[in-house]
Parts: C-alpha cells; structure tokens; sequence
C-alpha cells in the first residue's frame, strides 16, 4: 500500500519505518526541513532502540522516504496517517489541536481517489468529527473516511511494540475505511487481537488507558512511602500483587513518578474533558496532584542526605525519562534536577543517550559529564534518576573513590542495595524501610 505519514517525531518516525519493514511504500512528511535535510541524508533524529537499523535498510531499498511537501505525501496515497503533536495549552492543559487541523486543512486539497486519513496523534473526542469537517470544507468532492488509530507505541520499545502490539484499535464509522485498515494491518491478523469500534470509543480508548496506568504508577508510589513507615517492603508486595491475574505486574515499580510527554499530557487533558462534560474524573485529577508533589519529595529526600553541607554538590545519573529514549520532555529527572538547583545545589549530569536533549533544557544551570564515574567526582551524594541498563552494575570501588562521601540515592531501585552496602556504601532506595 502507498501510505503518507505526516510528522517524523517519536510517533511517526517509528511508525513510517516499521510500516515500510511491512513492505508499503511510505512518504514521510514534515514542515522541519532541518529534520527531513538529515533524514534524508541518512542521519536519525530521534533515539530508539532498534530504530536505525530499520531505518537504514528502507531508506535503501527505497521502501521509505522524506519530503516537506505535503502534496508529494498524500496525493498517490491510500492511507494518511496524522501523526503531528498535541501539546498541551500551558493555562488549561487540554490538548492543543491547531496541528492536526493545519495538516487537515492542507492535506484536503491534495486527496485524490479514495483516501482513508487516520488519526494516529493523541487526541480529544469528537476530533475525528472536526477532521473530517475540515477536509470537506476544503475538498466538498473528496472521496474520503476519517478513523481513528490511537497509537500505543511505548518510548524506548516503540520498535518492538510496533511489530508485537498487544492489541490494534481502530475506530471506523464506515465499513469501506475498516476494510482499508484491516489491509494495512493484515500481518498483524490471527497474531494480535484487532478491535474495530467507533471512531469516539477509539479515541476515548488511548486517554482512558493512559490516565489508568499513571494512577496505577502513583498508587504503587503511594505504596511505598507507606511500606517506609510500616516496615514493609514495596518489592515483595508488589510482587504479591501482581500474581493477582486481575492486577498484573506492569507498571508496579515504585519511583520519582511518572513522566514523558503521553502521561502528563494525557491525564491532564482527560481532565480537561472531564470538566468540560461535567463528570467529576477525581481519581485522574487525584493522580495529577499526587504526581506533582511526588518530584518535589523525592528532591526533598535527595537534599535530606546532604542537609549540613552548603552548596552540595550532587552527581545525577539520568536525565531523560526512562531507559531507552532520549526524551527529555517532562522528564521527573529533569524536573528533580530543577527543583534542586533552585534550593541551591550543585549539579553534574550523565545520561548514556539524552545528553543533548538536557542541555537543550538545562542550558549551563549544570555540568555535564562524559560518564557515569566523573560525574561522579567529589560529589557528596549520587542519585540515580533514569533506569539505563549501564547504571545497574557499577564499578562500586571505582565510584566510592569518586564520590567525596559514599552516599546513593535510587530512586529507580537498581543497584543491588546488599552489594552496595558490603562496599561501604549508605544508599537509599523506594519502599524499604
């Protein structure tokens, strides 16, 4: 199939790739020349795991490639994929939709036959209906659908959940544009469980599921400041719970709370909805709060290992928001490191891949090291923020001649806190007492 895919971030790009990998001949739009000059040239601009290779093997078999022309794009397409960003409105935090309906507005006059656009950006219901409002009014004899197809592609696995989706919404009002979906993903079909419902479940369907599992993030967090109290250990409950079929054990690791662009995004733009619709959501409005709160403790608790010493100087280890991505964006690291550096510490960071992305933020509020030891150097504490694979087994003689005192805060849970105390070492870990 000919598939236009407009926007080249952490949604598109892996989409636009993976679906190549499938065998469809894909055109990647976006209005960024710099992003389309590079990507053009060979050159990724986001970090993915397993993203380059694939990458590189469409780009020369011609499978896939990249324009910032959105008639190039769409005009020989069947399937348009929306894949362009919903920020949040900074006031009222619901999504912010001007995006999606530009790309609507111009891609109506390049449609061409029967064209199906399908939703893959994070969006608020009834958007499909604006959607395809607008490419009427541009285009009144356009032979098109609109569906919906949340994505659900997790930063840092997107690759792998690509070709392993636990399951494929599709949110279609016509049986003519399920049918066009249902071709696309037919690779997919008796492997994974395809659900086809209305356009306005499916988009209910990604905020639903987003909102759920940050509450479920923020009640194990809540978990374990209690287990601290009551002499429990979060570890062995967690893992009591999650034998329960009904509860699972995903997303019952304790932490600084959780982060990236979907869940904050999301769960405040359900909100949002919520009020909007006059339903009172107090569990996610309840989770908003509760996340909130938790960066500034964990900072507290960071500063609590050093509260003698002025100026503290303090080594961080990860600044983007989990292992696997360079994505800095709502990052609780980065959000701990800015509260710390408001309550007068001094910082050095190390992050294996999101180096550039914290500078980006950061600018020079802190140091910025080129490993895991020197950041290290003659701090008074290390607190590890992001869970990289390369900070679970540390050199820990090497690291103790480093730091000025033999202090860890892990907020991730990834040294081994016996080993660690067997070299000498007062570390800090999330639910144990």
């Amino acid at each position: 199939m000919k598939i236009g895919v407009v926007g080249t971030g952490y949604v598109g790009l892996p989409t636009g790739v993976g679906l190549a990998e499938l065998g469809n001949e894909v055109i990647c739009i976006d209005k960024d020349e710099n992003k389309i000059s590079s990507l053009k040239a060979g050159k990724l601009t986001i970090f993915e795991d397993g993203l380059e290779d694939l990458f590189v093997k469409n780009v020369q078999n011609g499978r896939i490639r990249f324009t910032t022309s959105m008639q190039e794009g769409v005009e020989n397409a069947d399937i348009v994929i929306l894949a362009v960003g919903t920020p949040p409105n900074p006031i009222t935090k619901e999504a912010d939709m001007k995006y999606i309906h530009a790309a609507a507005k111009e891609l109506a006059q390049y449609i061409n036959g029967y064209t199906v656009v399908a939703v893959k950006s994070t969006v608020p219901v009834n958007t499909g209906d604006s959607v395809e409002k607008i490419i009427t009014e541009q285009h009144p004899k356009g032979e098109f659908d609109v569906v919906s197809l949340p994505e659900f592609l997790r930063e840092g696995f997107a690759i792998h959940d690509f070709f392993n989706p636990d399951r494929i919404i599709v949110g279609a009002n016509s049986t003519r544009a399920a049918q066009m979906i249902a071709k696309l993903y037919e690779p997919f079909a008796g492997k994974t469980k395809i659900l086809y419902v209305h356009r306005r479940s499916s988009e209910t369907i990604k905020y639903a599921s987003n909102a759920f599992l940050a509450m479920k993030i923020q009640y194990i967090n809540e978990m374990a400041d209690f287990c601290e109290k009551s002499g429990a250990d979060i570890y062995e409950v967690a893992q009591g719970m999650g034998l329960d079929s009904r509860i699972g054990n995903k997303f019952l690791n304790p932490g600084p709370g959780y982060g990236g662009f979907c869940f904050p995004k999301d769960t405040n733009a359900m909100a949002y909805m919520g009020r909007a619709y006059g339903v009172n959501l107090s569990l996610i409005e309840a989770t908003i709060r509760g996340n909130d709160q938790r960066k500034i403790n964990m900072a507290d608790r960071i500063l609590q290992t050093v509260k003698d010493i002025p100026e503290p100087k303090i080594a961080v280890w990860g600044t983007a928001f989990k292992g696997g991505t360079d994505d800095c964006r709502e990052s609780p690291a980065m959000q701990i490191i800015q509260i710390l550096l408001e309550r007068g510490a001094k910082i050095t960071v190390y992050d294996p891949q999101a180096m550039d992305n914290a500078r980006k933020i950061l600018g020079d509020s802190v140091a910025y090291a080129p490993d895991m030891y020197t950041a290290a150097d003659e701090a008074d504490v290390l607190a590890v923020l992001t869970e990289w694979e390369d900070f679970k087994t540390p050199d820990l003689q090497k690291l103790k001649s480093q730091l000025k005192t033999p202090k860890i805060i892990d907020l991730r849970h990834l040294i081994n806190r016996e080993t660690a105390q067997a070299n000498g070492f007062e570390i800090f870990s999330l639910g144990i007492k």
